[in-house]
This record gives C-alpha cells, sequence and structure tokens, in this order.
C-alpha cells in the first residue's frame, strides 16, 4: 500500500510497515538486524516507544509510540529507510555481494536516476496506520507475530528471535525489550488478558 498522506499526529502509535525492494532478502543477507536495534535505541532514547516488532529476511513492521516532540511518522520512517539504504548497500559491497548490489541498480526507475538515486533498497511506499485502541494494537500484534509462522521459519511465534512475540506470549523480552501498550497508554491492568488471549 502506498502512504501518500501525512500522518501528523502523535502522542499516538503507529502500525508501520515497509518492505526491502522486489522482496530481496537483505536483512537477512547483510545480518541487518543489530541496525534496527540501534534504530530503535534511538527512538527510545528521543522519547518514542516500541511497542511490538518483527523484522522478517525481507521486510519488517513495528507498532511505534510516537512522542509529542517528535517529527511526524512519515518522516520517521522516511529517515531511517534513507539511512538503512546507505548501510545495507555499503555492507552488500564488502560482503562482494555484486549481482545483488546490481539487482538494486536495476530498480532505479529513469526518473529517480535524474535525481541522482543510485539504488532502491526499498519499495517506495510504506503502509502505516494509527492504532485506535487496544483491540487494533492486538489484531496488528499478532498479525505480525504469525509472519515467521506463516513463512515458515518456525512453528510458534515466540521461538522466532527478532520478534516481540515471545514477551507478548510469556511475559519475558527477547532480543529488543518493548514496551507494553498498556504501560504505554494507561497502566498494566490488561497485560494478564494479553498474556492469556493473545495466542489461543
Amino acid at each position: 500500500m502506498t502512504l501518500r498522506t501525512l500522518k501528523p499526529d502523535k502522542g499516538t502509535s503507529y502500525f508501520c510497515t515497509f518492505t526491502n525492494c522486489n522482496w530481496i532478502p537483505l536483512f537477512q543477507i547483510t545480518n541487518f538486524y543489530d541496525k534496527i536495534y540501534s534504530w530503535f535505541d534511538f527512538l527510545v532514547n528521543r522519547g518514542d516507544q516500541i511497542i511490538g516488532y518483527v523484522i522478517m529476511p525481507n521486510h519488517m513492521h513495528a507498532i511505534i509510540y510516537l512522542d509529542n516532540n517528535s517529527p511526524i511518522i512519515n518522516k520517521v520512517i522516511g529517515e531511517a529507510k534513507r539511512l538503512f539504504s546507505y548501510s545495507i548497500v555499503s555492507k552488500l559491497k564488502k560482503l562482494d555481494e555484486g549481482e545483488i548490489v546490481l539487482q538494486l541498480q536495476n530498480c532505479v526507475s529513469d526518473y529517480e536516476r535524474k535525481k541522482g538515486f543510485k539504488h532502491k533498497v526499498f519499495e517506495d511506499s510504506f503502509d502505516c496506520k494509527e492504532c485506535y485502541n487496544y483491540n487494533y494494537i492486538l489484531q496488528k500484534l499478532q498479525y505480525m507475530h504469525l509472519n515467521p509462522v506463516k513463512a515458515g521459519l518456525i512453528i510458534t511465534p515466540e521461538e522466532y528471535i527478532h520478534s516481540s512475540a515471545k514477551y507478548y506470549s510469556t511475559g519475558e523480552q527477547g532480543i529488543y525489550p518493548v514496551k507494553h501498550f498498556v504501560e504505554v497508554f494507561e497502566g498494566k491492568e490488561a497485560f494478564e488478558f494479553s498474556r492469556k488471549y493473545f495466542f489461543k
């Protein structure tokens, strides 16, 4: 889905998705996970919160709470994609993945080439939806956490290490500690409800 509309609201959460160009598994090939976690750190240090995430080999989902003092979500994701693009191309070159670099060069349109773009690492658009209530957040958490299962990478959601599924299933944080959405918005009273019913 192409995101053409600006999302100016802050003090709210967004379900965001962005995808590698042509679904090439660039995150896996370059072992890019730590770079994404460093980006999460940057957002959290600024006052935002990571409510949930899953990093697949070729795309990622995240629910991000945007602080009132942060830029709008369009800018947050746009800047991340630009920074990630440079880093991924650099890693591919160091790994001698010339064929993949060539694929990314061939993905650049004539219009983009005229503007100076040499590689296209991500699809142009990204999906971004504001999360209006708890049920919607739970729906999106379950959707993203089931991605690795549907892809045949693991059997149960909490087995996938680059995901917040373990936390929402057991209460134990995974590789990257997330903030429970109830704590972000109100308190801790819905935590047991989430743990009990999330993967039933």
